[in-house]
């Protein structure tokens, strides 16, 4: 079984995110691995990380921040003032400000991007779906593990935001065209997200969610933020759950078998082929 004895099932709070990422238990991010390759896996494992690169601005890790850990926001994440780049005293502002900030572990936003940031949040609480299910009692970025029955494998999940009168886990989503947000289900696997935290939510605490996305789009439209509610199909959940229960399956054996080798073969592009024709 791949479970530490002492690691607590069921759900967990006070979890840091880097806590929760780097502790035992398989994730939808690591079944997208597999799910690519089982030696992408074990590469995602051991290949080194450009640190620098993560202390970089993301407006999505922001934006999560700003709309379910508003409190949060100031602990993490620094909005910069103006400054005039046009001039050496603006430039020597913004250098200085910049080195005190480093020294604080903290995020930098710029100005531009923090005025962004809360057009996007008002947007989402101006849609009264989207305003409903953040304003009801509930708690974000908790951890929830458990054994999978089939393959005893330890599971984990981290919704963005389960309620605790409703049955619902919220999953926010920034998109950078809002009309291309069905394609990101299946590019991004969102369905098999919705089938993994579906499984996890109902073996935790014995109810089936209803798993909703709010998605926020980072471009304009009509001079506006787009924000729209949306719930998976059927067919698509069940899509989702069998791409869940095929994934955690190949991780099971392999990692029964210690065996993470995986030769896919590049396949030629239709383009080619056609071109070639």
């Amino acid at each position: 079984m791949n479970a530490p004895d002492l690691h607590p099932l069921g759900l967990v709070f006070g979890l840091s995110n880097e806590e929760y990422h780097a502790g035992p238990g398989v994730s939808k991010s690591q079944l997208d691995q597999i799910a690519e390759s089982p030696a992408t896996y074990m590469w995602a494992k051991h290949a080194p990380v450009d640190e620098e690169k993560l202390k970089a601005f993301d407006m999505g890790s922001a934006t999560h921040c700003r709309i379910l850990e508003p409190d949060e926001f100031k602990d993490r994440f620094i909005i910069a003032p103006e400054f005039n780049r046009r001039t050496t005293a603006g430039k020597a502002d913004e250098a200085e400000f910049l080195a005190n900030c480093s020294q604080t572990g903290k995020t930098v936003i710029s100005a531009e991007d923090g005025r962004k940031l809360e057009l996007m949040r008002d947007s989402v609480f101006a849609h009264p779906d989207a305003r409903w299910l953040l304003e009801q009692a509930g708690h974000s970025e908790a951890s929830f593990y458990w054994i999978d029955q089939e393959t005893g494998e330890l599971c984990r999940i981290r919704p963005d935001r389960h309620l605790t009168e409703h049955p619902i886990i919220i999953d926010v989503k920034t998109v950078a065209d809002m009309g291309r947000f069905e394609q990101h289900v299946e590019e991004f696997r969102y369905h098999v997200q919705d089938a993994m935290y579906s499984e996890g939510f109902h073996r935790v605490t014995g109810e089936w969610p209803d798993f909703v996305f709010i998605a926020v789009s980072t471009s304009i439209s009509c001079g506006r933020y787009s924000v729209r509610v949306r719930p998976l199909t059927d067919d698509w959940k069940e899509a989702g759950k069998d791409l869940f229960r095929r994934d955690l399956n190949r991780f099971h054996e392999c990692r029964i078998n210690d065996d993470w080798h995986d030769f896919k073969p590049l396949l030629r592009p239709a383009w080619a082929a056609r071109k070639a024709a």
